[in-house]
C-alpha cells in the first residue's frame, strides 16, 4: 500500500502525540510528592555507615581481644605465627602511636599504652579506590569500601595508598590457617589483598557488626552518620571525639570517644 506525504505526516502527528501522553502519565506518576504527601510519607535519611569507639569503656576489660576473635572468626581470617605475614581486620596499637597529634612534652599522658581497637576507617575519599588498576576496591553509596578478591591482581597499590595500613596482603594461601572455617563467608587465596568490610554481609541481614555485638562493654557503636538520630551521632554531639590523621583529607568514618 502507498503511503502518501499527506497520510505519512498525518501518522508521524499521531505517535508524536502518543509519545507526549506516555510521557505525561510517567511525569504524573512519579511527581514530586505534595506538602501533604510528605507529611504522610517521610523522607528517609540516606545511609553513611560509620562506627564510634569509646575509649573508656573499652578500657574497662583488661587485655579483652573479643572484637578481633568475633570478626576473625566471622571472616576466617587466617593465623599466622610470623607477625610480618599477619592478616588483620581488626587490630590494636598503642594510644600514642595512633594518635601523635595530641601529644605534647609537657602534660601526662594518661592514655599512653592502652590498645586502641583499629580497622579500616571507610574514608569519604579513600586513596585505596583512587589507585586501584583494577576496581577490585571500590564505595559503596552506603560508605562502605568494599573488596572484590576475584578482581584483586595484587598489585598492592591500595595498601600503599592507604595511610592507616588497614590492607592485608595474603602472601600464603590463608586456608590451611584457618581453625575453623565459617562456611557463610568466602575464603580467600593467595595473592590478593583483604580487609575490615564493616560486616556489609550482616548489615544485608540486618544484623550488626560482629565486633559491636561482640563487645562486653558495648564500647563500639555502629550506625547511619547521616541520621542526626542515630546512637553515633548523638554520641558525637555529647563527647569529645578524633579521628586517625584527618589532615589528610581522606573523611574517616571511624570516630574515637577520649
Amino acid at each position: 500500500m502507498k503511503i502518501t506525504r499527506k497520510d505519512f505526516l498525518r501518522l508521524s502527528g499521531l505517535s508524536f502525540l502518543a509519545a507526549g501522553s506516555m510521557e505525561a502519565a510517567r511525569a504524573i506518576a512519579g511527581r514530586s510528592p505534595s506538602a501533604k504527601d510528605s507529611s504522610e510519607h517521610p523522607a528517609k535519611h540516606p545511609v553513611q555507615w560509620g562506627m564510634v569507639v569509646d575509649l573508656r569503656k573499652c578500657q574497662k576489660e583488661k587485655g579483652c581481644t573479643a572484637c578481633i576473635q568475633a570478626c576473625d572468626s566471622a571472616h576466617n581470617i587466617p593465623q599466622f605465627s610470623d607477625p610480618k605475614h599477619q592478616v588483620k581486620w581488626i587490630w590494636t596499637q598503642p594510644y600514642e602511636t595512633v594518635f601523635p597529634f595530641i601529644q605534647n612534652g609537657y602534660a601526662e599522658q594518661s592514655d599512653a599504652g592502652i590498645p586502641v581497637p583499629l580497622m579500616c576507617n571507610h574514608c569519604a575519599s579513600p586513596p585505596c579506590v583512587h589507585v586501584c588498576p583494577t576496581q577490585a576496591t571500590w564505595k559503596r553509596a552506603d560508605g562502605i569500601v568494599m573488596m572484590d578478591w576475584h578482581r584483586c591482581i595484587g598489585c598492592r597499590y591500595c595498601m600503599a595508598a592507604c595511610p592507616y595500613g588497614s590492607r592485608s596482603f595474603n602472601w600464603f594461601d590463608p586456608r590451611p590457617h584457618i581453625s575453623h572455617i565459617n562456611p557463610d563467608f568466602p575464603t580467600r587465596t593467595r595473592g590478593v589483598v583483604e580487609k575490615c568490610n564493616f560486616c556489609e554481609e550482616r548489615l544485608a541481614q540486618g544484623l550488626r557488626p560482629a565486633c559491636v555485638d561482640a563487645c562486653p562493654e558495648k564500647a563500639l557503636v555502629f550506625g547511619n552518620l547521616a541520621d542526626p538520630n542515630s546512637e553515633p551521632r548523638q554520641l558525637l554531639r555529647k563527647r569529645f571525639a578524633v579521628q586517625r590523621e584527618p589532615e589528610l583529607g581522606t573523611g574517616p568514618s571511624v570516630y574515637y570517644l577520649v
